[in-house]
């Protein structure tokens, strides 16, 4: 019915150490996100950790800067989320079996 199940698990055995091994690269991917014409910066990596953020001294108003460093993580993590989101699908697409019937990535 399923043809070599042998060879479909170690397809999706091979899928997940490709998965796995897109998660530590994802670590790897800085991005950045801006507020407030640059006043405040963040840098996220792909896995969406937080690894800066830098506030201008020009700012004074804790609610400004509460407010800017919202919009900037926002923004980043947005700009991750997009980023893991179309690895890990590419990771998996390219390693999982070929299951007669089921249209998995089209």
């Amino acid at each position: 019915m399923f043809g070599d199940l042998s060879g479909m698990m170690a397809k999706l055995k091979e899928a997940q150490q490709k998965i796995e091994a897109t998660k530590l690269r994802l670590n790897t991917i800085l991005i950045d996100g801006e507020a407030g014409n640059g006043l405040v910066k963040v840098t996220v990596t792909a896995n969406r950790a937080v690894k800066n953020i830098a506030i201008s001294e020009e700012l004074t108003d804790k609610e400004e800067i509460e407010d800017l460093l919202v919009i900037a993580l926002n923004k980043a993590l947005e700009k991750a989320n997009s980023i893991s989101e179309a690895e890990l699908a590419a990771a998996a697409k390219d390693g999982m079996p070929n299951i007669p019937g089921m249209d998995l990535f089209k």
